[in-house]
């Protein structure tokens, strides 16, 4: 098992080695004078001299690259062309909002992928695998932002009974700053009301995010488990007259859930990158907004940040994802492979 993990960290560490190698190379190869893109074309030329100067642009490319990584390894990302703060700064702002979101849209995708999955395999053939695989069918169909649209029309005009923009309704102040998730802050600090309308706030956001992929992992874990079903071992399991919780259980769901696992690792890791429209849509003042902010003004420091951190949260995924199914398949740890 150690040699299996570490041979997946030395993996993941080598990708995000040349995640950052791209991302500088991109940010420094940009059409134009990076300085003048920085501070725009009215700043003087002594700002824009002493930018190049602390960019080491002229320093060899790959001298820069070093440089830049020591300063990054430090925690140092440089300052926001836009906010004129240190990146850092910004991401320990915004990181938290965005932190909350994806981790209940989580939950959401977890428990609504496996309990419809679940559902339409036991139901195989009938209307109510009918009904799933039509949604399926939706969700592949809507992207996330439409589906925010459609959400916030719905209940920001038709049924206005949950809030729809931001973190906190205007009468509710923060809670007090522990971890920056507010509904966790709320709990906390025992300030409950201020929790549930952080919950009611994360909700809309949430379920945009996640009832795509909800549908069809649902549908990833429900082939999974017909087509296991199928298998001599369930045969013989049955034939001994075990009761059919356990069947489901211990000898259908466990090996069936391996590949529905995977899918939802790779759908949980990209939910950094599929928030920046529906953090755009919903007001919401989170990291993912942050970075599309940042792209669309050109500000490269923010961008190699936005950048490595997404690539960060899929190496730890799919860290996370890789242990939960050797743990399921023994097989996949067997030799360290």
């Amino acid at each position: 098992m150690a040699k299996f993990l570490l041979k997946r960290i030395f993996m993941g560490i080598f990708v995000l080695l040349g995640t950052s190698i791209l991302i500088f190379t991109i940010a420094r190869v940009v059409p134009g004078d990076v300085a003048t893109i920085a501070l725009g074309s009215r700043a003087s030329e002594a700002a824009k001299e002493t930018l190049r100067q602390e960019m080491n642009l002229y320093d060899p490319l790959p001298v820069q690259y070093v440089k830049w990584l020591g300063r990054v390894v430090q925690g140092d990302f440089g300052n926001s062309f836009i906010t004129k703060r240190a990146v850092v700064d910004d991401v320990v702002q915004f990181f938290p909002a965005t932190l909350e979101l994806i981790l209940l849209t989580g939950v959401l995708i977890v428990g609504g992928s496996f309990i419809l999955g679940i559902l339409a395999a036991k139901h195989k053939n009938t209307w109510i695998d009918g009904i799933i695989r039509i949604f399926s069918y939706i969700g592949v169909a809507l992207p996330a932002f439409v589906v925010g649209v459609l959400l916030l029309l719905l209940f920001g005009y038709v049924v206005p009974v949950i809030p729809v923009l931001g973190r906190l309704s205007s009468s509710m102040a923060p809670p007090t700053h522990i971890t920056g998730l507010f509904v966790l802050d709320g709990l906390l600090t025992g300030q409950f009301s201020v929790a549930w309308d952080a919950f009611l706030h994360l909700l809309l956001p949430a379920l945009s995010l996640a009832i795509g992929p909800i549908v069809q992992d649902a549908r990833v874990l429900r082939s999974s488990m017909v087509d296991n079903s199928t298998r001599e071992y369930m045969a013989v399991s049955t034939g001994h007259g075990l009761p059919g919780g356990v069947l489901t259980k211990k000898y259908l769901l466990r090996p069936s859930a391996t590949s529905a696992v995977t899918v939802i690792g790779m759908d949980f890791a990209s939910l950094l990158g599929n928030a920046f429209l529906v953090e755009k849509i919903f007001n919401w003042p989170g990291i993912s907004r942050y970075g599309i902010n940042a792209m669309l003004n050109k500000d490269l420091n923010a961008i190699c940040a936005v950048v490595l951190i997404i690539g960060v949260l899929f190496f730890m995924v799919n860290l996370a994802v890789d242990l939960i199914i050797a743990a399921l398949d023994p097989r996949m740890r067997i030799g360290g492979k």
